[in-house]
């Protein structure tokens, strides 16, 4: 016999935080909001998070490791000889499938920032600064307008920005000494 299931045995699940139960529909309706999620990496015990990542941005969650670990790089929180958390390691603090990490960990390798072994990881080696070419220079003269300009139609204090803008390059140029 075909029929309408009785109410107690629809299903139910329980709802996050709230220790009442919630028809599919309603949990369904809440799951179609936008959410943000952030993942931290957090490999190294005993350290604070270095990498940070969120899965809801338009920017590719791999792009988002590259530019994540090349700062990391560039403030030399890494020196040369250290040995990066293992692909499916990262994939997993992270939250991202093991070839996501596996691309950016290539990508950062053919820029010379890493060497990459199978089965002995990503190691950090010396990597000489390039020489910059004029197209480089002019798209990170676009970049930097660009992003001053968003700050600047945000609210940001112009002196703010210069100043800020001085701090990154005062400890980059810290960074750099050994």
């Amino acid at each position: 016999m075909v029929g309408r299931i009785p109410a107690t045995h629809q299903p139910r699940f329980l709802s996050e935080g709230r220790g009442r139960f919630q028809s599919p529909k309603k949990r369904l309706d809440r799951a179609s909001r936008p959410q943000y999620i952030v993942y931290v990496l957090c490999t190294m015990p005993g350290q604070a998070p270095v990498l940070k990542i969120d899965l809801a941005s338009d920017v590719p969650a791999s792009e988002q490791i590259v530019r994540g670990l090349r700062a990391t790089l560039m403030a030399r929180r890494f020196r040369p000889g250290d040995q990066l958390p293992s692909v499916r390691q990262l994939a997993v603090d992270l939250g991202v499938h093991h070839n996501t990490v596996a691309g950016a960990y290539r990508q950062l390798a053919e820029e010379g920032w890493l060497e990459l072994r199978r089965g002995r990881g990503a190691t950090v080696i010396e990597r000489a600064a390039p020489a910059p070419s004029p197209r480089a220079e002019a798209e990170f003269r676009q970049r930097l307008e660009e992003l001053v300009i968003k700050a600047l139609a945000e609210g940001v204090p112009a002196g703010a920005v210069g100043r800020e803008l001085a701090a990154r390059v005062t400890e980059l140029e810290e960074g750099e000494k050994p």
